[in-house]
């Protein structure tokens, strides 16, 4: 009998390796994507030392726009079908929407939005026909308002979970599921890359793969981990909305950030 497999964006680190480990666990083959092919050797020869499946590693930046077309011609090269999608790769800019690279923004689309939706698209078929598959996007408690100085990046995620929730609706009954995993702030690198200090505790990222996990093989629609963060977003539906993305924005204001890093930076030096 041949095993599912089990395809992960992101996979090197953070979430997307936790969610790998996951799928590998309950034997899963594993297709490891990420830019870093060192981190994903070292991932596959764990995966595969540790519960006999057997994982393929493709490094591929999905801000470039043949990255999709790539990684679909290694999965026909090696032939293998996917049977469950994670689409976890992503990434932030932070500051002035004015005053950030033009060039950083679009890749952040390119990776946020572009490349899970043609992922999503190409993938999904094979899916329907089989009569089975589950696909796991993505977002954050960010998809549900508006983020001053971080303006693109909420919106992408935004965009994640009314696509996500909208596929779900028009596959209903086919077999396949898909669902949108909306963690707040994480314990991993992704917000060091996007130089953002965080005002909160941040959930492991263990435990935010775990419940996107589950709640996926179950056919869960909207997936928050955490009970503060299940919070964050019933406020955030009840805020009036100019409310609610001035609080935001208080929140990641550059100038509030610099304040918080230089009097850091005091308190280590006393």
């Amino acid at each position: 009998m041949l095993r599912k497999t089990a395809l992960i964006t992101g996979a090197s680190g953070g979430i997307g390796l936790d969610l790998a480990v996951l799928a590998a666990r309950d034997g899963f083959d594993c297709v490891l994507i990420a830019r870093n092919e060192k981190k994903l050797t070292e991932l596959k020869n764990v995966l595969e030392k540790r519960y006999q499946i057997k994982a393929y590693t493709f490094a591929a930046d999905l801000s470039q726009a043949d990255s999709v077309s790539r990684v679909l011609t290694y999965l026909d090269e090696q032939e293998l079908t996917v049977d469950l999608l994670f689409n976890n790769a992503g990434f932030a800019t932070s500051g002035r929407f004015a005053e950030i690279d033009p060039s950083e923004d679009i890749d952040s689309i390119h990776v946020n939005v572009v490349a899970l939706t043609e992922l999503t698209k190409r993938l999904l078929p094979g899916m329907v026909d089989r009569g089975f598959g589950r696909i796991l996007n993505v977002a954050s408690v960010a998809a549900f308002m508006p983020g001053p100085y971080m303006s693109v990046y909420y919106a992408t995620k935004a965009y994640v979970l009314s696509f996500s929730e909208a596929l779900a609706s028009e596959l209903d009954g086919s077999g396949v599921t898909v669902s949108c995993l909306c963690p707040g702030p994480t314990d991993t690198n992704f917000f060091n890359r996007a130089n953002i200090t965080l005002p909160f505790q941040s959930m492991p990222s263990h435990l935010v793969a775990f419940a996107g996990y589950r709640g996926t093989l179950k056919g869960k629609r909207v997936i928050v981990p955490g009970a503060s963060n299940r919070a964050m977003v019933s406020l955030a539906k009840f805020l009036p909305r100019r409310l609610l993305t001035e609080l935001t924005g208080r929140i990641q204001d550059p100038a509030r950030q610099e304040q918080d890093t230089t009097e850091e930076d005091l308190a280590y030096s006393n």
